[in-house]
C-alpha cells in the first residue's frame, strides 16, 4: 500500500556473517513493501563483506533500492548509525537480518507514522517456530515491552529521521543500544507506539542455547543493565 504522504522509508539492516538469512530477509522485504520501493541499506560488520557478497544481484533491480556498506568500524550500533547517516528516507526502520516483516505490518506503520505527534515505534514480537514454548516467550516479551514501553531491537524499531538525529542516534555501546535509546525516548516523554502487528524473528539463538537458558540469561542481562552494570561488562556474557 503506497503511503498517502510524501514519505520515503529507509530500512537499515546491520549484518555480520548472515549469508544464511539475508536472502530470505530481502525476499520478504520485496513482497512486504510492494508498490512502495523503500531504500534498503545493508551494513556489513565483517570487513570481508561476506554477507554482502552473498546477496543475489536480482535484488539490485527488484522493487527495493538496495545499497550495501562496509563501515570502518563494526558493532551493531555503529553499523545502524552509519546506515542512518547515509539514508535518504524520512522514516528509518531498523531491521535485524533474521527478522521478517509482513505487508500488513508495513501498512500499519505507514498509517501510524502519518500522525505527526508519533516520533517512533516498534512492532510486537513473533518467533518463527510453532512450539508452544515460543508462544509463551512471545507473550512475556510483549507484556514486558507493553508495560515498560521499552521495545527491543528485534521488534524492528522505527523513527522519524529528524527525531532520530535529534536523539543523537544509537549509543555506540557493545550491547543494549536498543534499550538505551528507548530509555531516552521515555525520559523525554515523547510518543512511542508499539504496534500489535508482529515481526517474526528467528528462533536460532533459543534453539542453540536452549529456551530456558536463553530467556534467563536475557532477563539477567537487562536486570543488571537496569541496575547500572556497564554494557561493556555485560557483552562478555552475551557473545
Amino acid at each position: 500500500m503506497p503511503s498517502s504522504m510524501n514519505t520515503q522509508i529507509s530500512i537499515i539492516i546491520p549484518v555480520y556473517n548472515e549469508t544464511g538469512t539475508i536472502i530470505q530477509t530481502l525476499s520478504h522485504l520485496a513482497k512486504a513493501f510492494k508498490g512502495i520501493q523503500p531504500e534498503v541499506i545493508v551494513v556489513d560488520g565483517n570487513p570481508k563483506g561476506n554477507t554482502i557478497a552473498a546477496i543475489d544481484p536480482i535484488f539490485h533491480s527488484a522493487n527495493i533500492d538496495l545499497k550495501t556498506i562496509i563501515p570502518k568500524r563494526s558493532g551493531r550500533a555503529v553499523q545502524m548509525n552509519t546506515g542512518a547517516k547515509l539514508s535518504k528516507g524520512t522514516i528509518l526502520l531498523f531491521l535485524h537480518a533474521d527478522t521478517i516483516i509482513s505487508g500488513q505490518a508495513v501498512n500499519r506503520m505507514i498509517q501510524q507514522i502519518e500522525n505527526p505527534s508519533l516520533t517512533c515505534g516498534a512492532f510486537s514480537l513473533g518467533i518463527q517456530k510453532p512450539a508452544k514454548a515460543y508462544r509463551l516467550n512471545e507473550f512475556m516479551d510483549n507484556l514486558r515491552s507493553g508495560l515498560t514501553r521499552l521495545p527491543y531491537g528485534d521488534q524492528a524499531q522505527f523513527f522519524r529521521k529528524e527525531y532520530f538525529e535529534k536523539l543523537g542516534g544509537f549509543a555506540e555501546i557493545p550491547l543494549m543500544e536498543d534499550v538505551e535509546i528507548m530509555q531516552r525516548v521515555k525520559k523525554r516523554k515523547d510518543q512511542c507506539r508499539i504496534l500489535p502487528e508482529k515481526v517474526y524473528t528467528s528462533a536460532r539463538r533459543w534453539e542453540k542455547e536452549g529456551i530456558l537458558f536463553c530467556t534467563l540469561r536475557n532477563w539477567t542481562l537487562i536486570s543488571l543493565y537496569s541496575l547500572g552494570v556497564s554494557p561493556h561488562r555485560l557483552a562478555r556474557f552475551y557473545r
